[in-house]
């Protein structure tokens, strides 16, 4: 039977355990509660009945945390999603160093929480600690561990997000900007990137990645089923889209489509059939840099602050919902994973339109009485 000591503000366990015909009990601390320490126990003593060895040998977090994400994340996520886990297991090497995952406990990690935060927006902080609470569940499936030090940890960041509205236009400088994008498009390609960034909603690595079959000009539909490597973390060439929910077909504003046709029937074809194919580009399309720089340049001569080409993804979204569009459409037509992504990036417009809902709702069972 478990003995339960409480050591200072902890509890801690010990476990009689026969060697050889000698005591060699085994003992563990840290836990929150007495229950804690009874249930660690519990399962030690149930190991030790089936002949199992309970005390695994000690693991190097780092280590641990990369074998983890190699074996279970990385066949399935893509490049860009791996990118962010060996970010997280940077941070991690940074911080805890040759630290064992047995030997950290819920206050080691609310410190590394403070410290990883203390220069880092909410986003990064949470996506890094969401890595890191999946690879401790598993770990505590494995037995590596009995407790889960990341549970009731807080999240600490210090660099504010960035505004909603910082990360797209409005629909009155929305309209601005498509009509001195159409003023424009004879000066270059990168004007039509832009055009087509704003009417279709499509992720940057989707629109470089776009050839002309994938523009059916009788039906005003868009086929996006790969994605193109523009930058140096990406595969060079075709590649996946971000997930299975982003191959899809979108309907398109006849207008654009039309510009479109005009432009591929008298754009030189190079090897990849690419659209936004430049020559002088090391990933030979239209960067990601150039696009953001005039981007930038139109919006300034406007005067209107300048958003990322990303922004334009954003600010489709939002005029599609600001117009009445359901959430349920926006989502399958951005390519989002599931309905909760789109929630959780424009909840913003939603309660904008809040208030246009109920003024509805009353004026509907008002006028239902007149």
């Amino acid at each position: 039977m478990a003995s339960i000591q409480k050591r200072g503000k902890s509890y801690q366990f010990t476990v009689s355990r026969l060697i050889g015909g000698k005591q060699k009990p085994i003992r563990k601390g840290g836990f929150r509660t007495k229950k804690e320490a009874e249930l660690a126990a519990d399962d030690i003593e149930l190991q030790l009945a089936k002949g199992f060895n309970p005390i695994p040998r000690k693991v190097v977090f780092a280590e641990y945390f990369e074998k983890w994400f190699k074996l279970y994340k990385a066949p399935k996520v893509t490049s860009v999603t791996l990118k962010h886990y060996e970010y997280s297991l940077k941070a991690i090497k940074e911080y805890f160093k040759e630290t064992a995952i047995q030997d950290i406990r819920r206050h080691d990690y609310q410190l590394f929480l403070n410290a990883f935060g203390a220069t880092r927006a909410k986003e990064t902080v949470a996506k890094t600690n969401g890595h890191i609470k999946s690879c401790v569940k598993d770990a505590l499936e494995d037995r590596i561990i009995q407790v889960d030090f990341t549970n009731k940890t807080t999240l600490i960041w210090k660099v504010p997000a960035k505004k909603p509205y910082e990360k797209h236009l409005n629909f009155f400088d929305s309209k601005r900007l498509l009509k001195s994008l159409w003023s424009n498009l004879d000066k270059g390609l990168g004007y039509s990137l832009l055009l087509l960034a704003l009417t279709s909603g499509m992720r940057f690595e989707e629109l470089v990645g776009l050839t002309r079959k994938d523009f059916d000009f009788h039906n005003f539909t868009i086929r996006i089923n790969k994605t193109w490597g523009y930058k140096k973390n990406a595969p060079r060439g075709f590649g996946p889209t971000k997930n299975e929910q982003s191959n899809r077909v979108i309907h398109m504003d006849k207008k654009t489509m039309e510009h479109f046709e005009a432009l591929l029937n008298n754009m030189p074809v190079n090897v990849q059939q690419l659209v936004f194919y430049s020559s002088s580009s090391k990933y030979q399309v239209i960067s990601n840099t150039d696009a953001n720089k005039l981007l930038r340049k139109v919006l300034e001569d406007l005067n209107i602050n300048p958003i990322t080409v990303h922004g334009l993804r954003h600010t489709h979204a939002s005029i599609l919902l600001y117009k009445g569009a359901s959430i349920q459409y926006v989502s399958e037509r951005l390519g989002h994973s599931d309905i909760q992504t789109t929630l959780k990036l424009y909840t913003h417009v939603l309660k904008e339109l809040r208030a246009k809902d109920e003024k509805i709702t009353v004026d509907t069972f008002q006028k239902m009485l007149a």
